[in-house]
């Protein structure tokens, strides 16, 4: 299998992940608030990876360089979705999720300015497509058409989260490269879920689940494996291939989140949203070529 397609792969399996992590957040986080369910599901990934690098016999020798870089970069991602999900907060939750597929556009900017990666011209159309596939299909048209909200809501911080993730994928690519897609994916759990947690002593965020029901807790623990599966399948995409084609089509997620929504809520698309999620599998398809 060649390197293209086997990267393409695994950038489906992020785009999955994620798909199921967002879903499962917007429908179970309402009922403990986001900042626990971002936590919980972070720190449950922190174990599952921390499983499989004890069972596949993991060296844990870490060069001083690549602790400061993987700290760096958990800094990096959990400030991106603290202000991910303050976007989530303040403005319409499709504008925000549409806004955040920015994230893909600032990695590729990152990767091939400061990285020297570069796409082929039928690439560049594939993840052109995918790109505006999943904003398309992010965004509410009714509300849009009815004008119920204002876009500016929300839309500032979502890409100022964006910005941040597109410097920690190409910060994540480095330290794979270097300590292998497991260790890195450990030590950036780890120091999320440390930031997270003096983040919360910092502003007294109230961490406990006593009055979770056990469902909410299970759903809570495979939302972090699931997630922390696409941050591994990715982080293992990048030292095999380049961040500036896995990355974009992770961003699809969205595509994956609103037909989970279609399929179990019983959500009903537009046409332009079918449109766009249709352009978005084109454009993985095309990448392909």
């Amino acid at each position: 299998m060649s390197i293209t397609i086997l990267s393409i792969l695994l950038g489906i399996g992020g785009m999955f992940g994620w798909g199921v992590y967002d879903f499962l957040g917007g429908v179970f986080s309402k009922q403990i608030g986001s900042f626990k369910s971002l936590f919980w599901s972070q720190l449950a990934g922190l174990f599952s990876i921390f499983i499989l690098a004890i069972a596949l016999k993991s060296s844990f020798n870490i060069p001083i360089l690549i602790l400061i870089l993987s700290t760096i970069a958990a800094i990096i991602y959990a400030t991106g979705y603290l202000f991910f999900f303050k976007g989530f907060e303040k403005g319409n939750v499709s504008i925000v999720a549409a806004t955040m597929n920015l994230w893909a556009v600032f990695t590729m900017l990152f990767a091939f300015l400061f990285m020297g990666q570069r796409l082929t011209l039928t690439q560049t159309i594939g993840v052109l497509m995918i790109i505006s596939g999943a904003t398309l299909a992010s965004i509410d048209w009714r509300s849009l058409t009815n004008q119920k909200f204002q876009l500016s809501l929300g839309v500032k911080e979502t890409i100022v989260g964006a910005f941040f993730f597109g410097i920690f994928w190409n910060i994540s690519e480095i330290i794979s490269e270097k300590v292998g897609w497991i260790l890195t994916t450990l030590l950036v759990k780890l120091g999320i879920a440390l930031f997270l947690l003096l983040f919360s002593v910092i502003v007294k965020k109230e961490l406990g689940l006593r009055n979770s029901t056990p469902s909410i807790k299970l759903v809570i623990l495979f939302m972090g494996i699931i997630e922390v599966t696409a941050v591994a399948l990715v982080n293992y995409g990048l030292t095999i291939g380049d961040a500036i084609l896995i990355t974009p089509i992770s961003s699809a997620l969205s595509i994956v989140t609103i037909s989970l929504a279609v399929i179990f809520l019983k959500d009903k698309l537009t046409k332009i949203q079918g449109l766009g999620i249709a352009m978005a599998i084109f454009g993985i398809i095309v990448t392909a070529l």
